[in-house]
């Protein structure tokens, strides 16, 4: 997802594995009941049949590990996350790997590696220019002798606890990860998996959309049931993915008044603001199962970042078919919409239950969210009600 989105007690987790456990047992039906379709799948046999509102990790747990590790993605599903997302990039050789950006300077120790001081370079990336190391510029066996460090050690300090434990996973890493988890637990794993700037990637020769559909087929996650989804900030990526394989996808929408890149390189005069209107719903619904907006245009803030009053974005989605999903939650009070942050350590927790209880409130269908115990709480406590 996007960035930016871009020690006290409420650090600690607050649902372990034995509690997350017991969520996953509510999901899926009564001890002693008759066995549903998707029961005896192993889990949800499809996406319409997860429990709504469902919780997707971040990153993995972006809020307690480093993102994009193994390490995360291992921690979101002990907790109980129902669905795990990864961002993909390619390297040099034409591999996949996990990280948030190709830029891959906060992420990893790439900067402590003096032979790889000349790759530092100056690139333009989606009309921004940004300097640092990019996976483009090395070969996976070069990548595999970096480790992965934490991407905003300001604000999550404890993460900096793990950085160097695990390298860059490889998209093929994760995926053979779930397969042996799913064996491991009984079920499948679900997956939700981002193209990142493929327009900018098949200008330089190096397309996603291929490598990731031919992953997928490889793992049996290319059919209308699979225990995946994909998705992508650039509608024409999720419409060429359509054509290899008919994994669920989502059409991720940043803020208000944005375009697409790939809208800009084309000369598509849409905007976000045309996309959640009805007919841009219609058109997104021919092609995808879901869009994945901001928070914010679920429910604006105002200029001190106070909420405001719900759009009509989720009934106008439903009324086409899509399901939503929307980015993204974390705990911290500077992540928080300014109703619920507490206190004025901008790092410490706020009212992080008080703000799902608000967005669920609006009828979304899932969330991602940093930390996925706090979420996977809050929506027991929603389903309640």
């Amino acid at each position: 997802m996007t960035d930016g989105e871009r020690m006290s007690p409420g650090r600690r987790t607050v649902l372990g594995a034995a509690g997350a456990a017991v969520l996953g047992t509510a999901a899926t039906g009564l001890a002693g009941a008759p066995a549903s379709a998707a029961q005896r799948h192993g889990g949800p046999a499809a996406y319409r049949d997860l429990p709504v509102p469902y919780v997707i990790g971040h990153r993995g747990t972006a809020g307690y590990r480093p993102e994009h590790t193994l390490g995360s993605y291992q921690h979101a599903l002990d907790l109980g996350a129902q669905v795990i997302e990864q961002d993909l990039v390619p390297t040099k050789d034409g591999h996949l790997v996990c990280r948030h950006e190709n830029d891959i300077s906060a992420t990893t120790n790439v900067s402590d590696h003096p032979e790889f001081a000349s790759r530092r370079t100056t690139k333009t990336v989606d009309g921004t220019a940004i300097t640092g190391w990019f996976t483009e510029d090395f070969t996976l066996a070069e990548l595999k002798t970096l480790r992965a460090k934490e991407r905003i050690p300001g604000n999550r300090q404890h993460n900096t606890l793990y950085d160097g434990r695990w390298d860059v996973p490889t998209f093929e890493e994760v995926l053979r990860w779930a397969q042996e988890q799913g064996r491991r637990l009984g079920r499948r794993i679900w997956l939700h998996s981002e193209t990142k700037h493929p327009t900018y990637f098949r200008g330089i020769g190096l397309p996603l959309e291929d490598r990731v559909a031919a992953l997928l087929r490889r793992y049996g996650r290319h059919r209308a049931d699979s225990p995946q989804f994909l998705e992508s900030f650039e509608p024409s990526s999720i419409q060429r993915l359509a054509k290899l394989v008919d994994t669920p996808s989502v059409v991720l929408l940043s803020n208000a008044g944005t375009k697409p890149w790939d809208f800009v390189v084309s000369g598509d005069p849409r905007t976000v603001d045309d996309l959640v209107r009805p007919a841009g719903l219609e058109w997104i619904a021919s092609y995808a199962q879901g869009i994945g907006p901001t928070l914010d245009l679920i429910i604006p803030k105002d200029a001190s970042g106070r909420l405001t009053k719900p759009t009509t974005l989720v009934r106008d989605a439903h009324a086409q078919g899509l399901i939503l999903h929307p980015y993204t939650m974390r705990n911290e009070n500077t992540f928080l919409p300014a109703d619920f942050r507490r206190g004025t350590d901008p790092n410490a927790y706020g009212d992080a239950f008080g703000a799902f209880k608000t967005y669920f409130a609006t009828g979304i269908d899932a969330v991602f969210s940093d930390n996925a115990d706090t979420a996977l709480l809050a929506a027991a406590d929603f389903r309640k009600h």
